[in-house]
């Protein structure tokens, strides 16, 4: 006999695993509601649009609740649609106990990272920023406290060089089904092995904001490199030039001696991007977009916007992205 599963989310990193529930799964499962956010203004028109958990699960017929606030009401709601597994992925709301406690086979969450490490709002960016050479996805038992329930497996995967927010949102997405797969029969039959978290490895992010795009050229030209493409594509990085905003796409870094050049000063700019001193090594950005225009590699965007050697770009605070407690945002 099928259970009947409700997902709660709101980001479309959780598209694959709901393919995969809806599609190889569909013998085992039926998903008979979904919660997500509140349709959103988007965008510079300002346009109220669903979001693309919304727009999947309409265009499948699955049942849609969309609560500014997490109370009494969604809980009839899962009642009424009989919700006996609860999966949760990048929702947005902070759950109450009852909620999580009612589904008679439990309330599971897939977590964008390798518990205990970066729990919260940001963990994949943090683990790029990090200069980590793996990550992955965890799927654990919930509790009231943040990221902080027994761990049922993990999905792990390797971060390259280069890689992207973008990029490891899209491998995160990915790893997403091989960990259902492996896991789906055990929670259905109430029967998981859980893991309870080393809480003194645990680590914190904080959720992000535009201000976060702000470098400081006195780092590491690898710390900048790592912190510009875990925040692409946002909130992205960028740098002031002439009264004017210029967005990085990507980065990279070689820790090559620049002599006695402040740090943010402009040393060259041609096929292997703009090197900018920094407190130790040469950063070296590869795409660059002018406010109104498109992200171009940084040859091309060169020659319509020159940046001589020379110029120096203004430094700004980078406030950590992760710490080793709760950010203050977080309420428990």
């Amino acid at each position: 006999m099928k259970r009947r599963l409700i997902f709660m989310g709101s980001d479309p990193i959780a598209l694959p695993g709901l393919e995969f529930l809806t599609g190889d799964a569909a013998g085992e499962v039926d998903l008979v509601g979904v919660f997500t956010q509140p349709d959103r203004a988007v965008r510079r028109g300002k346009k109220v649009q669903a979001n693309e958990i919304k727009q999947w699960a309409m265009s499948r017929g699955i049942a849609v609740t969309q609560p500014e606030k997490i109370g009494p009401a969604e809980l009839d709601w899962l009642q009424e649609k009989g919700g006996e597994l609860v999966l949760v992925m990048a929702y947005g709301h902070i759950l109450r106990r009852a909620l999580i406690d009612f589904p008679a086979l439990g309330t599971y969450n897939l977590h964008a990272s390798l518990l205990p490490k970066y729990r919260g709002a940001a963990p994949i960016q943090a683990a790029v920023a990090s200069g980590d050479a793996v990550t992955g996805v965890t799927l654990m038992r919930m509790v009231r406290r943040l990221d902080a329930g027994p761990m049922v497996d993990q999905e792990v995967f390797e971060v390259e060089r280069l890689e992207t927010g973008q990029t490891a949102e899209v491998k995160m997405a990915a790893a997403c089904v091989p960990l259902l797969r492996r896991n789906l029969g055990r929670l259905l039959d109430g029967k998981v092995s859980l893991t309870e978290q080393e809480e003194a490895e645990s680590t914190y992010t904080r959720k992000l904001d535009k201000t976060d795009g702000g470098l400081d050229f006195s780092a590491s030209a690898e710390v900048l490199a790592r912190r510009i493409n875990a925040l692409y594509p946002w909130p992205g990085s960028f740098v002031d030039y002439q009264d004017q905003r210029v967005k990085i796409g990507r980065a990279d870094w070689s820790m090559a001696a620049h002599g006695r050049m402040e740090p943010g000063t402009v040393i060259s700019g041609d096929g292997d991007g703009l090197r900018v001193a920094t407190g130790s090594g040469e950063l070296s950005l590869l795409s660059l977009q002018r406010p109104g225009g498109r992200l171009l590699p940084v040859v091309e965007f060169l020659r319509g916007f020159p940046i001589p050697f020379g110029t120096r770009f203004p430094s700004r605070a980078m406030l950590p992205l992760v710490g080793d407690e709760p950010f203050p945002y977080v309420r428990l």
